[in-house]
């Protein structure tokens, strides 16, 4: 298993709005994106840390739908 990495979010929204994730709103710390699919509307919120911490990283990716190898093709 690969190790989670140490992003900033800056990184990880980048890498998010290259996989189709559209910034809604930024409210304090927190960025809030969307992902509109055929059939439902993904949602999931990135704190504005640097680093994010991994295990917060490893819920991002649960709920974008992505894996750490998609994640780094991304970046």
């Amino acid at each position: 298993m690969t190790k989670m990495p140490s992003l900033s979010y800056i990184k990880i929204v980048h890498a998010l709005q290259r996989d189709g994730w559209v910034v809604v709103r930024q409210r304090g710390s927190h960025i809030r994106l969307q992902k509109h699919l055929p059939d439902e509307t993904l949602k999931l919120t990135v704190p504005a840390h640097s680093p994010v911490k991994r295990s917060t990283l490893s819920h991002i990716l649960k709920q974008a739908r992505l894996d750490i190898n998609g994640l780094k093709a991304l970046l």
